[in-house]
């Protein structure tokens, strides 16, 4: 079986190459590898979403780890892949794995391992997980179904909580008052995001709060596309903002109180400004190569550093763990702030956004108005291009390619440090990249104007298939 771990971690298809003896091979490695490690201590953390099997899956994974004589917690319901997180980092655990596949279709599953700092596993761990089960192959037999010695069944979200109300400015969204939507598309944030503002005394109107493996029958990701039932209940209701959280909760997605949507490109820049602002930190920012530049004219009106990264959060939680940003986020709505965790957290980010609508007494479409007139808009977006046998056969060599200009536009200089990244010298830019979690490749944009995006992405499309 050939399992790779991709930009976060191994996902495949249920019963097809996500299997038991998949999962078995892949928690022995895990354990091989980290038992040439263990003065980092004993302990793993398990947890799983709301995904077909995925709690029979995690208990395997549980039996094995302590099979191996290792310690294990297993979380005792579906958990966000960030209080897996905090798991780690509160009880000291040498890693976590969390059985999800985050965003993806409902018929994938897949298994996320961060490591001993909560962060997703890097290249170099991953890399040893993948080498020892070429070694090993399928060996694993099937556990007993009882419980073995050392593991114990383990309640995540109480402590999760309690350590977001040191990190959110409550008071100042309780006194602020308001209705707000939630949806969290059948994943793990239900009880989580809702009921830790129904504490503080507000009024929440959660859809979609109850386990479907199908997730409606479309991917659990908090796009536009997906949330027209939320924007529907925050016009009904005039809410204060629609939040919304995908599978495993690490990504948001945000609307605002009159219905429009708020790009993940958009919060990312604005909750850098408003951090900085409110909370007086020092630092900079930290954005994917994908992510919009709206994030360094931010950084150029405060004086601050910009630290671009490849795709995948895990090169952001480095910055984070080295406390070098105040902010760290992707485009494809991922975020995390100094002093939390070096993992993306969709909660804590829609959590964010509702403190700065209550601490600055205005929408997000009016701090986005305002912050556009300081610092100049941009417009960005990103389309798909399916991997058929002729794409694959050809992506490789036209990712290396040097084109002095696309489409009339003077390439100004390239970056390959994810992909290949086309800055023009009018600033705008065009990006491809194969997916590091679906057969896709992704081909992002941004510029100036609406309508100028959309013809930076049809001669991207052309570029790449010409």
């Amino acid at each position: 079986m050939n399992i790779r771990f991709g930009t976060s971690g191994w996902r495949a298809v249920i019963a097809d190459e996500f299997t038991f003896a998949g999962v078995r091979c892949v928690t022995s490695a895990i354990c091989s590898h980290f038992g040439t490690a263990s003065q980092l201590g004993n302990l793993m953390v398990v947890g799983y979403d709301t995904r077909f099997l995925g709690e029979k899956f995690a208990e395997e994974c549980a039996n094995i780890i302590s099979e191996n004589a290792f310690s294990v917690l297993l979380c005792d319901e579906p958990v966000p892949t960030p209080t897996i997180s905090h798991v780690i980092r509160a009880k000291g655990a040498i890693c976590g794995i969390n059985f999800t596949a985050s965003h993806n279709p409902p018929q994938y599953n897949g298994m996320k391992l961060s490591t001993s700092d909560g962060a997703p596993a890097l290249p170099e761990v991953t890399r040893s997980v993948e080498e020892l089960i070429r070694k090993t192959g399928l060996t694993a037999p099937p556990t007993k179904p009882s419980k073995a010695a050392g593991l114990q069944v383990f309640s995540a979200r109480p402590g999760y909580l309690e350590d977001l109300r040191t990190k959110i400015n409550f008071d100042a969204i309780s006194r602020a008052g308001g209705r707000y939507a939630y949806d969290p598309l059948w994943g793990t944030g239900r009880g989580y995001l809702d009921e830790i503002l129904r504490t503080q005394g507000l009024e929440v109107e959660t859809i979609h709060n109850w386990r479907d493996v199908l997730f409606g029958g479309r991917s659990p990701e908090p796009e536009a596309s997906h949330l027209d039932e939320l924007r529907e209940v925050v016009v009904a209701k005039q809410c204060v903002l629609g939040l919304a959280t995908d599978g495993d909760a690490d990504r948001f997605g945000i609307i605002d109180s009159n219905g429009s949507f708020i790009t993940p490109n958009q919060l990312i820049a604005l909750l850098f400004d408003y951090l900085v602002e409110s909370r007086g930190w020092s630092g900079g920012a930290a954005r994917s190569v994908a992510t919009s530049h709206l994030v360094d004219r931010v950084a150029l009106v405060r004086g601050l550093p910009v630290y671009e990264t490849p795709v995948g959060f895990k090169y952001i939680g480095e910055l984070i763990n080295e406390n070098k940003i105040v902010i760290g986020g992707e485009e494809s709505a991922g975020l995390s702030i100094k002093g939390h965790y070096p993992e993306k957290d969709g909660i804590l980010a829609c959590l964010l956004a509702a403190e700065a609508v209550a601490s600055r007494g205005a929408s997000l479409t009016e701090q986005l108005k305002e912050l556009y007139g300081r610092v100049g808009k941009l417009e960005s977006g990103r389309i798909g291009i399916r991997l058929t046998p002729q794409l694959m056969e050809s992506l490789g060599d036209k990712l290396k390619e040097d084109p002095k200009e696309i489409g009339g536009r003077r390439v100004e200089r390239t970056n390959r440090m994810d992909g290949v990244k086309f800055i023009f010298a009018d600033g705008s830019w065009l990006l491809m990249r194969p997916s590091g979690t679906e057969p896709v490749v992704r081909i992002y944009a941004e510029s100036e104007s609406a309508k100028d995006l959309e013809v930076l992405l049809e001669q991207g499309h052309k570029f790449l298939l010409g």
